[in-house]
């Protein structure tokens, strides 16, 4: 995945919670099209909110591939609740939470909570409850009636490795 929605994870229970974090910064490109100054109107850039319900699946589906070693080639299936109240602008930072409602070996749902992080030049505001996702994810190799994928999981490539070696989160062999 070329992607990544989440910088750092902060907090893994296995099989049960993790915690990442995502600065948004002014570096990015997408911010500067979510939106450019127009006639008399500054720019205004924010986070898209599809970006940060893609944060919250990448933390998810972190949570759920670590449960099982990353042996799985976990997708997401859906999207059954995505509620954002507020938009993310340079500076702030996201924490997702995601915790593991269920899980079988077909796949697993999850519930997550996304929280602002406020910067300003007082320092960082209380984290407060900007959103939730919950998800579904399936097992795709156990989902798709005898299709063939290839043997790596392209889904946990080496950008999340890297992203959880960096983290200092384990990862199984």
């Amino acid at each position: 995945m070329r992607w990544m929605w989440i910088d750092r994870v902060v907090e893994l229970i296995p099989r049960e919670k993790l915690v990442a974090i995502k600065g948004v910064s002014l570096a990015e490109e997408h911010l500067h099209d979510h939106f450019p100054a127009t006639g008399g109107r500054p720019a205004l850039p924010v986070m898209p909110m599809s970006l940060i319900v893609e944060g919250m699946a990448q933390t998810a589906g972190v949570l759920v591939g670590h449960a099982e070693a990353f042996r799985e080639k976990v997708v997401l299936a859906k999207v059954s609740r995505a509620e954002l109240t507020e938009d993310a602008v340079p500076g702030d930072q996201l924490r997702y939470t995601a915790t593991i409602e269920s899980m079988t070996d077909m796949g697993a749902s999850t519930k997550g909570i996304i929280e602002l992080i406020r910067h300003d030049a007082r320092g960082p505001g209380a984290p407060r409850e900007i959103g939730r996702v919950d998800l579904m994810f399936s097992h795709l190799d156990n989902n798709m009636g005898g299709a063939q994928f290839p043997e790596h999981n392209f889904v946990f490539g080496e950008s999340f490795r890297t992203l959880l070696r960096s983290s200092g989160v384990e990862i199984p062999a």
